[in-house]
């Protein structure tokens, strides 16, 4: 990897760090911290401007998500659907519970996918969502940046 990245140019790596942020956010595997460790690691780059580009992949990616759980509520009987009833009447009650700013946690491993797509099938409405789920990854971005530079020694 390190020896992709010394030879990459600014632009290819910088898409590189967006689209493995925007992975990350679906179902799919990614490893987005990892990558922008790296890059900071390297140097070159400001980390500011990895943090927004990642944290902008990111959230797209759980938009994404919140969109594929918004157009498929509709199949939500079919046997396909990967979100059971059960799990769907767990989710809205926790949305009853605790509300929009749950949405914050949407940075975590696996349940924050999760979250993002309930939050879809909830009908949450998409302008509340960005903010939220943006906020929350925006934070996890820094504080993984700022680890890695030392400012933070956790």
């Amino acid at each position: 990897m390190s020896e992709l990245l010394q030879d990459a140019g600014p632009l290819f790596v910088q898409g590189a760090l967006f689209v493995s942020a925007f992975l990350s956010a679906t179902l799919l595997p990614g490893s987005s911290e990892a990558l922008l460790v790296a890059l900071i690691l390297r140097g070159g780059f400001d980390p500011i401007v990895l943090v927004l580009i990642a944290t902008v992949g990111n959230t797209l990616g759980s938009l994404f998500n919140w969109a594929c759980g918004r157009w498929l509520m509709h199949r939500s009987d079919a046997r396909w659907f990967p979100v059971s009833e059960r799990h769907l009447g767990r989710a809205r009650r926790w949305f009853q519970r605790f509300g929009l700013p749950s949405l914050l946690l949407a940075w975590v491993p696996v349940v924050g996918d999760a979250l993002t797509l309930v939050a879809g099938l909830l009908g949450v409405r998409w302008a509340p969502f960005v903010v939220l789920v943006g906020l929350g990854k925006l934070a996890r971005y820094g504080v993984v940046a700022a680890t890695t530079l030392g400012v933070l020694s956790l």
